[in-house]
């Protein structure tokens, strides 16, 4: 795949929308991410988006996307991609692509240590809370510290994504996390 355009670039972190995602591809550029792990992906257009952003500044061979999703074990009311209907969609870019089917919990157990030197973490407000408290164990593992993790909330007015310090992060993983976070 090619460079993502100047203009193209512009468009995500300027005009897209839902608008409360361009804090996602500024961060994209801020960190030059490479390496971007999303939980939650849904119908696969924040996915896709995110990858053209991260085309803007790396080539395709050196940027790798991960997504963790239910995939067929979402609940029938709520839309988004199969994981053979992700995989096909995301794998046109021309970049490394793993997708972990799993709430984040048990995905993050199972694939944590190999997404070490995380860039970019995306986490979707769609994600079943118990899971997600019991999954930023795994979290502290992945990160470098230049890392930025985005986490989606709802309020009153909308949806907006805040970032994640390190330091909260240690906080939620529990006592003794930088121990573990070789382990």
């Amino acid at each position: 795949m090619k460079k993502t355009s100047f203009m193209k670039f512009a468009v995500l972190s300027l005009f897209s929308r839902p608008a409360h995602e361009r804090v996602i591809y500024r961060s994209i550029r801020q960190v030059r991410a490479q390496s971007i792990v999303e939980l939650g992906v849904q119908g696969g257009q924040g996915a896709r988006r995110m990858i053209e952003a991260a085309l803007r500044f790396s080539p395709a061979d050196e940027i790798r996307y991960t997504g963790i999703d239910l995939f067929e074990a979402r609940p029938a009311d709520t839309p988004g991609l199969k994981l053979k209907e992700a995989h096909r969609t995301l794998k046109q870019h021309g970049v490394h692509v793993h997708l972990v089917p799993g709430d984040p919990f048990s995905a993050l157990a199972r694939s944590a240590n190999t997404l070490t030197g995380t860039d970019l973490v995306v986490i979707r407000a769609d994600q079943d809370p118990e899971s997600l408290e019991r999954a930023w164990l795994y979290v502290p593992r992945m990160l470098h510290e230049g890392s930025v993790v985005l986490l989606e909330t709802i309020a009153k007015d909308g949806r907006r994504f805040e970032t994640v310090s390190h330091a909260l992060i240690e906080q939620w993983a529990g006592p003794n996390s930088a121990s573990r976070r070789a382990a």
